[in-house]
């Protein structure tokens, strides 16, 4: 197990080094200026048809069902763990908050070509079930000569699913946040593949893994219903808690925000030089900011696809409203309380512990543990949809992988259920590693599409913008 983490650490190591954290970003930044800044001047208008659907649209579910499948799969441990995984101590300190930012404005604008290519190039079969994400605008808006590269990221998309993103992160943070709260010295424990595990995570596999099978099962339609019901909710109860937290603790808030952007210029170097110390802060900034809001990923145009609409820009509009709602604001809120607590400065605390412990301190006026019982229903609501979103994506990338054989599907969703199972048993570092390799080399093909695909998404989006003038 030693030799497979390092190897895994190595292989992370290279490709989130600088040559993809500058492709991603170069996307980004690449389509915003040719966009003219589009998601700046147009994001009123896109979160007004992200809550307005389109009459008259083919498709299985409403856009504001694909947006929400595609915010379940975005809106999860990323939000809470992997922002506390960014900053902490001995990753990229609080400066790593502000890349995160930086990636989340330009990745509005990448997602939007995503949304947009997921309805121009996507299929809808006999049945009325629509047939789109990357694969599809790889192969049929690059050519059939680029098929093999559509089949690489369906691979990869499969493989991030079932064994990264989709199932065990999720589900690690699940666990740990539960046993986190439940486990006391001297609990009880039972033996595991000759290993020591408490009984609450062992409960917690059990349940997360039943109650995913439960809904999984019934494919995107249920997956959408659940999801519009929960994502939400959950969104609002979480801003409305950090906020809490921020008004409470008001005057650490300025104080917060100069150490994040001085922090993100190199300002904490000791040894390795400014340089070192601000490309660590881009790079655990950026990684973190697209396993969060996965912009430039390719996995959020695979739920798109399903959108009940006619025109590519308007469903870009509302595709572009997911990476504003999970890094701009629900990122921000889980960074600036572990900032303003200080805890990310604690090198005994990793991952959820930190985001806990800034939540104990942060609502200090409440009753022991209450705080953290808070933080682990966010935390489970969170992943649990994620590993909802993710099922879905899987099962498409399968599909399109498979050469449409869909009976493949229902033994991927029992692999998938088992991944949810043993997720917990895992440790924290081996999870995030191989969810970081998993999402560059989903992120390589798709970036390639979006560069090669952008003129015909400047110029429909240009003779889109010039026949509705009063947006």
């Amino acid at each position: 197990m030693e030799l497979f983490t390092s190897v895994m650490e190595k292989i992370d190591d290279a490709l989130w080094g600088v040559p993809l954290c500058v492709l991603i970003l170069a996307i980004g930044i690449f389509l915003t200026i040719r966009l003219r800044g589009l998601q700046v001047k147009h994001l009123g208008k896109a979160l007004k048809f992200m809550v307005k659907n389109e009459e008259g649209g083919e498709g299985e579910i409403s856009s504001f069902s694909a947006l929400c499948v595609a915010l379940s799969a975005t809106i999860g441990t990323g939000n809470i763990v992997g922002v506390a995984t960014a900053i902490g101590i001995l990753s990229g300190g609080p400066g790593a908050l502000f890349w995160m930012w930086v990636a989340a404005f330009f990745g509005m604008a990448t997602k939007y070509a995503e949304g947009f290519l997921a309805i121009k190039y996507r299929k809808l079969d006999k049945d009325g079930r629509a047939l789109g994400g990357p694969f599809y605008y790889i192969q049929n808006g690059m050519g059939e000569k680029w098929k093999w590269l559509a089949k690489l990221f369906a691979f990869f998309g499969l493989c991030a699913g079932l064994l990264g993103i989709g199932t065990i992160t999720q589900v690690n943070g699940i666990a740990s946040a539960v046993t986190n709260f439940f486990d006391t010295e001297g609990a009880p424990t039972v033996t595991i593949f000759g290993n020591e595990y408490s009984i609450a995570l062992v409960i917690t596999s059990i349940v997360v893994a039943v109650c995913v099978g439960l809904v999984v099962i019934g494919g995107v339609k249920r997956i959408g219903k659940v999801s519009q019901v929960i994502v939400p909710f959950m969104a609002i109860l979480y801003v409305a808690v950090v906020l809490i937290i921020i008004i409470v603790n008001i005057k650490l808030l300025p104080g917060a925000f100069v150490e994040i952007i001085t922090d993100a210029f190199g300002a904490r170097a000791a040894t390795g030089g400014i340089f070192a110390a601000i490309m660590i802060a881009v790079q655990k900034g950026v990684a973190r900011g697209i396993f969060s809001n996965e912009a430039g990923l390719g996995s959020a145009p695979i739920a798109a696809a399903a959108a009940q609409t006619k025109e590519p820009v308007r469903q870009g509009l509302v595709s572009m409203t997911g990476t504003f709602i999970d890094t701009i604001v629900i990122c921000t809120m889980t960074g600036l309380a572990i900032v303003m607590m200080g805890t990310w400065a604690d090198p005994s605390l990793q991952g959820v512990a930190v985001t806990t412990a800034a939540f104990d301190q942060g609502l200090y006026f409440l009753p022991n543990g209450v705080a953290s019982f808070i933080l682990m229903v966010c935390l489970i609501f969170f992943a649990f949809t994620t590993i909802l979103g993710w099922d879905y994506y899987g099962e498409k990338c399968l599909e399109y992988f498979s050469n449409g054989k869909t009976k493949i599907v229902k033994l991927y969703r029992w692999l998938y259920i088992f991944a949810v199972f043993i997720g917990p048993y895992l440790t924290v570092s081996v999870v995030w590693t191989i969810a970081d390799v998993f999402n560059a080399l989903m992120a390589i093909p798709n970036v390639i599409a979006l560069f090669a695909l952008s003129g015909v998404i400047v110029k429909d989006t240009r003779d889109f913008l010039k026949r509705h003038k009063e947006m």
